[in-house]
């Protein structure tokens, strides 16, 4: 069973930057397609980024795109995102999450993190 802890979480001025870490163990981590999924209050799970295991080809969100940028680290176990020109739309629990198969683009992930939150205030 993969293991995700997610950091780097906070309170942050609109236009402001922060970068999450995710750190995995107990899997193979180079094997699995990463994303990052947020959730804000009232709304349903929404796929931000996520980074294919093979290619390392990324994809973004539209409300995210130029903005955030997610990365991975194989040696590490670890997969990133970093974040700038924030908005308070983006004020939401932001999960890290893994899974087996090739699509990248989708919120059925198959392992998640507990969820950093992310507060952006205007």
């Amino acid at each position: 069973q993969v293991q995700l802890v997610e950091s780097g979480g906070g309170l942050v001025q609109a236009g402001g930057s922060l970068r999450l870490s995710c750190i995995t163990s107990r899997g193979t981590f180079s094997t699995y397609t990463m994303g990052w999924i947020r959730q804000a209050p009232g709304k349903e799970r929404e796929f931000v980024a996520g980074i294919a295991r093979s290619s390392g080809s990324t994809y973004y969100a539209d409300s995210v795109k130029g903005r955030f940028t997610i990365s991975r680290d194989n040696a590490k176990n670890t997969v990133y995102l970093q974040m700038n020109d924030l908005k308070p739309e983006d004020t939401a629990i932001y999960y890290c999450a893994a899974r087996a198969g090739v699509v990248v683009i989708t919120t059925r992930y198959d392992y998640w993190g507990q969820g950093t939150q992310v507060t952006v205030s205007s």
